[in-house]
């Protein structure tokens, strides 16, 4: 060492003096030294003789190779300090050449090779830092310094890969030095793994290393060792991007636990990640990435506790009803797929040792899905609930649940079995498959001895009755019921008759009589819906609750003022079931809708068009109608200068409900918060108040131009202040459609003269509900309201008379 020392100090010496032949012969010095090994002193004076290479008034001839060939280490920081600082005689695209003949020519793993060579002489890791940023943030300065004239070789998705590729050949080396006996350190590798990770450049760089690694892994145990001690040296602060960089990109599970090893057990900041923050804190990764951590648990004895302890606290999560309420669907079916991925790994022994457990937060957990608004939350309660059950009970009775069977439900259910580590099908050669088939066929056909004697056997067993020749009614005719031609005769059929044919005739007829019948249905028009409102099926009839809707509506649009106090009164009454105050409400929607539009007294110019219809709040489907009711106003409202087909000439005539709209509207709003002996709209009845909710939007966006939109308005601003902080998504879905209705529907002079504080109250909490609303239709619905304001602030601006 003292040798070389003292031949690097003369070539520097040399290169001061500046003779042409003396400099030569310093630059084949620092090659030859460099070709020998170094050791920290003599890498020092290499970097002086570099820098002072660089700093000379014009360049020597062959000073590139000094950098090309000469020890890595300083040459790649010289080089960055010449981009970074250049000097008059060497510009900065001068210096990005050499540096990408430095990539191109593999300097870059004799660099890192070099480095895992010296800290195993060292025994211990050294802190390069400088070297380690040197490295990784290479791009980022080159780009800086050269802007739109950077070499491709420095773009990300370029580097990065050559990066991962000299990882590779630095890890071969190391391979090769352990089997010859040699000891070599990774912990270098292991750091540029995770500073590029915590960058971002997981992508680049993984996509060369986790498939080279995947190979090399699959039987070489030194390889394996490697791997893992690759993982475990990486920091605790780059260790998250490291794993979840591994957990997206392998294959399948059984690669990486190959890859990853016990990496969990042994270290804290990756099992906090693994059984954590992936599983319970984020929402947003793949069912594969699930799967992949989940079967990576379950593949090793030691992770397999973890297993266990994953599945306990997701379940405590599934089933909290705190969790039900405040948490996004989108991560409810995240923890599902999780739940559901961890019970199809449990062994038997496994599922002995906690099933009462199971059992106890399962049907807690059931029972807030079932309580929620929303029809995605009850499903995936159902579904899982079936699946906990089915584990546990193999062989007693299991929960079944009647729920619509869609792609979701299907790839739920998909993951509760098991899929081998490859499923790939073996082919067989075309000769081979040619002789199997026959095999096949021929197990499934009977001999042709078994096949004569099959109808002989079944002739046997045949009775003798079924010789008899049928008889012939194909000229019989139905026997029709007459329906009855009378309203009051219609009211006795259906309270006291017990001829069910008679019986089901009144159910289909009664609509259309109402309507042929005004004046005699409004004798008796409160009698006729509180019938209706009680009305049960007797029989097995076709569309039973279609019918007597569409008859209920007929009555309240035949004589709406009685009706309606009737109905609106009825719906805070004892004794009611939560169906029939659902049934009061989508009635007055459907009324009052039928009532707002403009009868048909003519044709339009266009035969094919049709009169605008929006079907309102359906069984589970409102508030993506309410949107849709939205969406259509806000087109109305759009100005558009284009030529195209000619308009529609569209109906006109009086709105019927301008007059009705309070009758409607002020009786359900006024005792929300008054809960009755069996019905409590603020407690447990949440769903029922989130249909109430959706049905005062639809009332308040129907009664756009009557007398009373105002008064209308405002009190419901004033309803919505009250309970805009409720728990339910599906309710504050419906108070965020209120708005819109207020905003559609209000004249916007009377919105800034009588709702002046209300709007900017409601303008402050839209702003939280974007910004902290868990569910994604909330912050869509808050989101549009805000535009909907804005839009009329423009309005008002460019129109200020």
């Amino acid at each position: 060492m003292a040798e070389r020392e003292r031949e690097l100090r003369e070539a520097l010496a040399a290169l001061e003096r500046g003779g042409e032949e003396e400099v030569v012969a310093a630059q084949a010095a620092l090659v030859a030294a460099a070709e020998r090994g170094l050791g920290e002193r003599e890498r020092a004076l290499c970097g002086a003789f570099l820098r002072r290479l660089l700093r000379a008034p014009r360049p020597h001839r062959g000073w590139r190779g000094c950098f090309l060939r000469g020890p890595p280490a300083p040459a790649l920081a010289v080089l960055e300090e010449a981009l970074t600082a250049p000097g008059p005689n060497l510009p900065p695209g001068e210096v990005a050449e050499v540096l990408e003949q430095f990539l191109r020519e593999g300097r870059l793993a004799a660099l890192l090779w070099d480095v895992c060579q010296q800290q195993a002489e060292l025994g211990h890791p050294e802190p390069r830092d400088a070297l380690l940023s040197s490295i990784v943030c290479l791009p980022d300065r080159v780009s800086n310094k050269l802007q739109k004239n950077s070499p491709a070789v420095f773009f990300p998705q370029n580097y990065f890969p050559l990066l991962g590729a000299a990882i590779i050949q630095v890890l071969q080396n190391i391979a090769d030095s352990l089997k010859g006996g040699s000891d070599c350190s990774i912990s270098f590798i292991s750091h540029i793994l995770g500073k590029v990770c915590i960058q971002g450049r997981q992508k680049e760089l993984l996509s060369v290393l986790v498939p080279r690694l995947t190979d090399l892994t699959k039987s070489d145990c030194i390889w394996q060792r490697i791997c893992w001690q690759l993982v475990e040296g990486v920091p605790d602060r780059w260790m998250e991007a490291v794993v979840l960089g591994f957990v997206q990109r392998a294959p399948g599970a059984d690669v990486l636990s190959r890859l990853l090893g016990n990496l969990v057990v042994k270290n804290k900041k990756a099992q906090f990640v693994v059984t954590q923050k992936v599983l319970l804190l984020q929402y947003g990764h793949t069912t594969a990435v699930l799967q992949n951590l989940l079967g990576y648990l379950s593949l090793d004895s030691l992770r397999r506790a973890l297993l266990i302890k994953v599945l306990q606290e997701l379940l405590e999560t599934w089933g909290s009803s705190s969790a039900v309420k405040h948490s996004p669907a989108e991560q409810q079916l995240y923890i599902s797929k999780a739940i559901l991925i961890c019970l199809s790994h449990l062994k038997e022994p496994e599922i002995e040792s906690c099933r009462q457990e199971l059992l106890t937060i399962m049907m807690e957990g059931v029972k807030c899905h079932l309580d929620s608004s929303l029809p995605q939350i009850r499903r995936l309660g159902m579904i899982v609930a079936e699946s906990i059950s089915s584990k546990i009970n193999t062989d007693g009775p299991v929960l079944k649940f009647q729920y619509e069977e869609d792609g979701e439900a299907r790839e739920l259910k998909s993951l509760l079995v098991q899929t081998p580590p490859c499923c790939a099908v073996l082919s067989l050669p075309d000769d081979e498959s040619e002789k199997a088939l026959p095999l096949v066929l021929k197990s499934n056909q009977k001999s042709p001895s078994a096949a004569a004697a099959t109808p002989n056997e079944e002739s046997d067993e045949l009775d003798s009755d079924d010789d008899l020749i049928p008889y012939d009614m194909s000229e019989d005719k139905e026997l029709k019921t007459k329906a009855p031609v009378y309203i009051r005769e219609c009211i006795e059929v259906l309270t006291s008759s017990e001829d069910v044919d008679k019986w089901e005739a009144t159910v289909k007829a009664l609509e259309s009589l109402v309507r042929k019948n005004p004046a005699a249905t409004r004798e008796v028009s409160v009698e006729l819906a509180k019938i209706l409102l009680h009305l049960e099926e007797k029989t097995c009839i076709e569309g039973f609750v279609g019918l007597r809707q569409r008859a209920q509506v007929a009555v309240l649009t035949t004589d709406p003022i009685p009706v309606a106090k009737y109905l609106t009164s009825e719906f805070y009454s004892l004794n009611y079931s939560l169906r029939q105050r659902m049934d009061i409400l989508d009635v007055l929607v459907l009324a009052a809708q039928e009532l707002s539009y403009p009868k048909s007294h003519g044709k339009t110019k266009h035969s094919g068009t049709q009169k605008p219809c929006i079907q309102l709040l359906p069984e589970s489907n409102s508030s993506k109608d309410w949107r849709r009711i939205v969406d259509e106003r806000i087109k109305s409202k759009t100005r558009r200068f284009a030529t195209g087909q000619s308009q529609v000439q569209l109906v006109s005539g009086p709105n019927e409900f301008n007059s009705i709209a309070g009758h409607f509207f002020f009786p359900l709003i006024q005792r929300f918060d008054r809960p009755l002996t069996t019905f409590d709209l603020l407690g447990e009845d949440h769903f029922v108040l989130g249909r109430l909710v959706h049905t005062l939007a639809v009332l308040m966006y129907l009664a756009v131009n009557t007398v009373a939109v105002t008064a209308m308005g405002k009190t419901l601003l004033e309803f919505v202040w009250a309970l805009r902080f409720h728990a339910d998504s599906y309710v504050r879905q419906g108070l965020l459609s209120c708005i819109s209705s207020v905003l559609l529907s209000v004249p916007i002079e009377r919105l800034l003269e009588d709702m002046t504080e209300e709007l900017l109250e409601a303008q402050s909490w839209l702003g939280d509900v974007v910004e902290k609303d868990p569910d994604g239709d909330c912050r869509r619905l808050a989101l549009q309201n805000l535009l909907l304001m804005e839009n009329l602030k423009k309005k008002l601006t460019a129109d200020p008379s």
